[in-house]
């Protein structure tokens, strides 16, 4: 199946690995040229250079902080000087602290609306206005099963992840008719060093070994495993693709069949 990718301009946040890094490999697969950011610049480049070169496709790779609103300006004009414009935008964003909610103090809830809600808006806003002029574009939130079925522990996340997607739906009507398709792809449990973390967290909590908390997760999950980068990639990329142009508005789940509700 051709994806009707070959050529397409992408912007990958959270590129330098887990699902973010899975995607932009995906996506060179399919002849697109992607932007790829993470925390570390130099490391960036370093990772851009190294795709360009497996695959023949123009690969740039910047230093994004989506808690500072000056590295996102100097993300936008950056992209722009090196592409000039950006047919896919991948909205993804690193997980905030565990814990109770009942304990979240406004001031933190202050620091993470930025980074998980507002520079996601700003990067994908800033894109938009070209691709409704075009008449194709693809918006995809890398969202979370938590949005839809909370998990314990994950208070904040699973509120600002949950804004995200009712930001989607709301987007989705308004540009639909340009063309333009706005979704969300929410993992299960995809085996990613965040996932590790939460298993980690979790057994120092719990006071059980790793391996234990592991063979629990996976006995929640109809599937009875944790779900891979590229299943999870292949799937966002059909979504940003040719073949996915008549479904917007949705959030797709890519979970092994761990959200119980329709």
């Amino acid at each position: 199946m051709d994806l009707g990718l070959t050529g397409k301009r992408a912007l990958v946040l959270g590129g330098s690995r887990g699902i973010g890094k899975g995607i932009a490999e995906q996506l060179t697969a399919e002849g697109a040229d992607v932007a790829i950011c993470g925390r570390d610049g130099a490391a960036m480049q370093t990772q851009a250079a190294d795709l360009a070169a497996r695959t023949g496709r123009i690969v740039r790779g910047y230093g994004l902080d989506l808690a500072d609103a000056s590295s996102v300006a100097t993300l936008i004009e950056s992209v722009r000087n090196d592409f000039d414009e950006i047919d896919i935008v991948i909205n993804n964003g690193g997980g905030p602290p565990p814990g109770k909610i009942s304990d979240v103090e406004t001031e933190t809830w202050e620091q993470q609306f930025r980074p998980m809600v507002v520079s996601q808006l700003e990067i994908a806003n800033a894109f938009l206005p070209g691709m409704r002029e075009r008449g194709w574009g693809r918006i995809l939130i890398i969202s979370s099963s938590g949005a839809v079925q909370p998990i314990p522990g994950l208070g904040i996340s699973n509120t600002l992840r949950g804004s995200l997607i009712g930001w989607a739906k709301t987007l989705s009507t308004e540009v639909a008719a340009d063309g333009v398709t706005v979704n969300a792809i929410m993992p299960g449990r995809i085996h990613t060093d965040r996932v590790d973390q939460i298993d980690a967290a979790a057994s120092k909590n719990q006071g059980k070994p790793v391996e234990e908390i592991v063979k629990a997760s996976h006995a929640t999950i109809p599937a009875g495993r944790y779900g891979t980068a590229e299943e999870f990639s292949k799937v966002a990329c059909f979504l940003v693709s040719d073949c996915a142009g008549y479904v917007t508005g949705s959030a797709i789940r890519v979970d092994g069949g761990y959200i119980r509700s329709v």
